[in-house]
Order: C-alpha cells, then structure tokens, then sequence
C-alpha cells in the first residue's frame, strides 16, 4: 500500500476516486483498475477491510477476525470478485448445505440437504430431519409455492411481491401466515434470519428475508451452500484486492480522512487529504451510511440534503463476537447454531484456518442487549451458552478471551426504515456503493459487492468504456 500522497500535481489526479476500503470500495476500484482506469482509493482507518477486518492477538499472536463472515453460493458477484483477484479457492463452498444446530436439550440436529434440483433439495432436507416432529417438518411445505415463484419470476421480484402483499409484516409474521410452525421456526427459519439479517425475525421486515430465501433456494442447489474463508479476512480479498489496483498503477492510501470538493458549477472536481488535493471528475463513495455526512469539510451540498437526512434516519444493529481459547475444545461440525440463549453461531476457527487458530469465535447477532456489557460479563454468557448447548465443552478450560463489538455492524431492517439510496446521486460526479444502498439485499457481503461492481460499472459509462460482460444491476436511479 501506498504511504502518504505527494504534493506533485501532475501525478495526484485519478479517473476515479473510491472513497472506503471494504467489500463495496475495492471491489469498485478492482473492476475499475481492471478496465485500465487509474483509481485511487482512500481509507480513513489504519487497516483495510472495513467492517470485515482482522488483528493479530496481542496475546497468541493469532490472526483473529473482527467478526465470522459466512458466503454463500448465491454469491455470484462476490465469487467473481475474488476469482479476479485471485482468492475465490480461499472460501470453499460446501456441496451441499449442511447446518447443525444446538440446545443443549439431547444430541445437536443436524439438517442435511440431499443432491436434488432446487429447490427440491431444502424441502427434501427439512421432511428427512428427524430432529423435529413431522408435523412440523411438513409446514415447510407451505413455502414450496414461494420457492417455485421466486424462481420463476426472480429473488428481486419475487421478494417485491411479497413486500405488496405482506406490507410491513415481520418475518415471524409472515412465516406464521405461511403456516410454519413455531418448532420449525425456531430451528430453522429463525437462525437463517438473524444470520441473514442481523436481526430478530420478531423485528425485521419480510421483504429483505424474501430475498433472501429466493437467493438461497434459487437455480442451482450449491446456492445455499456455504463458504467459510481459510484465511483470514484482510488476506482473502482486502490484501489481495490492494495489490492487484497497485499492480495496475493505481493507489491505495491508509489514515487517508476524504473530503470531496466542488468547482463552482457545483460538480466534483477533487478530492482534499491532508492538504493534498487527488484531481478527478468521479467519486465513488463507499463508506457506511453514518459516515456519508463526513465526506464534506462545508456544508453538505444541497442535492445530497435527502440522501443524508435518509442515512441519518437509518437506525443500527450491533454484531458481539466473542473469541475463546478452550483447551481441547472439540466441536460437532465446524459451525453450530446455538438456540436458547443470547449466542447464535459458534465456529471452530482451528478447523477453519488449520493449525495457525485455537480458539472458538462465538457470535451474537442483533446484540443490542450485550453489546453494552463489560468484557467479562459479555464472556461469561457466551461461555455459559456454548456450554450448555454443547455439554462437550463443560470441562474445558477457559485460557483466554478477546471480545470485539461492532456497534453498528448493519442497518435496521424493521419496517418503516428509511429508503435506501440508489447509487447514482444528484450531484454531478459522485455515486454511491455500500451494503446499504438499495441492493435489496440485507447487509451482506454480497449486497456490498453488488454495489461496488454497479458504481464501477456507471462511472465506466461516463468515461466512455463500456464494462466488460453483464453489468453487476440497472440499479441507477438517483436519490
């Protein structure tokens, strides 16, 4: 990565300027520097990564994740992103979605989906799991019509239909009218839901979970597979993604506070860091939606006035991930649901990174009753959960613990959220990308690269160079 901009004129000027460094801006500047673009991308933060990072334990000295990201097989536009730069083997898919959850009430379940057409296989998965009675096994059913639907129609529309009919429904609620059973719900649809979402199913709008349902259970049967990176966060696409702009002569700057500037049209003429101005006619903003309002030194410009009052609107729900070191700690598959407490999901990060990890990392999603706890009290109850889910582990001593919070890890899904902006704006020269513009999909890693192919795809259309293959979305009306 690069250290600090010079004061030469002639060498800061850029086609384009990305403003962030997560999944949605380096896969902006990635597609762009591919094109033949020269692309510079600044990053306020010490580290790149975003909210999908990694540190080194001061104590183990581990690569640790700020929090377990998970991708799936209906990722299509993040697979391509990492095939371009190279790491797509680094996040191996399952087969076939296996997912074992735990309550500590007899042996976890496990939910095998067999090798039929989609989405056949969920459905076939879910009769054949002997963990639930069959009745509600066979409430699964009633989803049948919505899974056929979504692929015919498509997840977007498919999910848009829903939100017609369904309006400002929960998830719960909508699952309960579609007559799934409180068991089936509470083993299956729930944790799929605040895994997806961030958030209660009690809580979170239908359409966003719509979604992704049609995306999961969609064409191919690997779609609701999951892939777990073998590496690190930073080394599967921030690293990687760094060097292959660098290679292709652009830039990537760390502790680099952005400030956009406008010539007296009003239009984008630059970029201001630390003094240095980075000459361009393109910004690419992709920071999250609390931090859109910072990118101005003056007065937000009168077209974004909307766009920002929205972002400010746009409440937050935080993720708490617990990493424990247990001694001789086994696990019965690499990643278990947990039910019946404030834990969700935890991951054996040994059998995910091999022999460089040891330690289990425990996670809590929608965490808005823990995320204010100490350290210590954050730990005991995740401890106290994994052991009474998993009573393997009851014996295992406790070494060492490192808490991270993500306090605004996702936007809110609950119904009448704010709308969520497009990512062409009405001020000349600056376009938008981040998880949280309107994808239509929650706060994924997949939403966030769908947006940074989509910006990169508009700002090669301004600059006359059409994008190579399909565009990422026709998702282009200015907010």
């Amino acid at each position: 990565m690069n250290g600090s901009l010079g004061r030469d004129d002639a060498a800061n000027s850029a086609d384009v300027v990305v403003i962030g460094a997560g999944f949605a801006g380096l896969s902006a500047a990635v597609r762009l520097a591919g094109a033949g673009l020269k692309v510079v991308v600044l990053e306020e933060a010490p580290r790149l990564g975003g909210r999908a990072s990694a540190f080194t334990d001061r104590v183990t000295g581990e690569r640790v994740d700020n929090g377990q990201h998970v991708i799936f097989g209906c990722y299509r536009e993040t697979y391509a992103f990492l095939r371009e730069i190279g790491t797509a083997s680094l996040a191996p898919l399952q087969p076939q979605l296996r997912l074992v959850v735990a309550n500590g009430d007899g042996p976890p379940r496990e939910l095998l989906c067999p090798s039929l057409p989609a989405p056949w296989h969920l459905l076939a998965g879910v009769l054949s799991w002997r963990g639930l009675p069959l009745r509600d096994r066979l409430s699964a059913l009633r989803l049948g019509r919505f899974l056929i639907d979504a692929r015919r129609r498509g997840p977007r529309a498919a999910a848009a239909a829903v939100a017609d009919v369904a309006g400002d429904q929960t998830v719960t609620q909508w699952l309960t009218a579609r007559g799934q059973s409180a068991a089936l719900r509470e083993w299956l649809w729930d944790p799929l839901a605040i895994a997806a979402l961030n958030q209660s199913a009690d809580t979170a709008g239908v359409e966003p979970f719509a979604r992704v349902l049609a995306e999961l259970f969609g064409p191919s049967r690997q779609d609701a597979g999951i892939g777990l990176a073998t590496v690190p966060l930073d080394e599967l696409f921030a690293r990687p993604a760094a060097a292959y702009i660098e290679a292709r002569g652009g830039q990537v700057h760390l502790r680099a506070p952005a400030r956009v500037r406008l010539d007296a049209r009003g239009h984008v003429r630059g970029v201001d860091v630390g003094g240095v101005t980075v000459a361009t006619r393109l910004v690419i903003g992709a920071v999250p939606w609390h931090a859109v309002d910072r990118l101005w030194d003056d007065a937000i410009p009168a077209e974004l006035d909307t766009l920002v009052s929205d972002a400010a609107r746009m409440k937050s729900s935080p993720i708490v991930t617990v990493n424990l070191w247990l001694a001789n700690a086994i696990l019965p598959a690499t990643f278990v649901g947990l039910l019946n407490g404030p834990m969700h999901w935890v991951f054996d990060k040994s059998a995910i990174f091999g022999q460089q990890a040891g330690h289990l990392s425990v996670v809590a999603s929608g965490a808005t009753r823990l995320v204010g706890l100490d350290n210590e009290a954050i730990t005991r109850a995740a401890l106290e959960h994994v052991r009474a889910a998993l009573p393997a582990l009851r014996h295992c001593d406790l070494r060492r613990s490192v808490v991270v919070r993500e306090q605004r890890a996702t936007f809110s899904l609950e119904p009448g959220r704010p709308r969520r902006p497009g990512a062409v704006t009405r001020l000349e020269g600056f376009l938008l990308a981040g998880d949280w513009t309107d994808t239509g999909l929650p706060a994924t890693i997949e939403g966030a690269v769908q947006s940074g192919h989509l910006a990169a795809d508009l700002a090669l259309r301004r600059l006359g160079r059409p994008p190579r293959g399909t565009p990422a979305s026709d998702r282009s009306v200015a907010s």
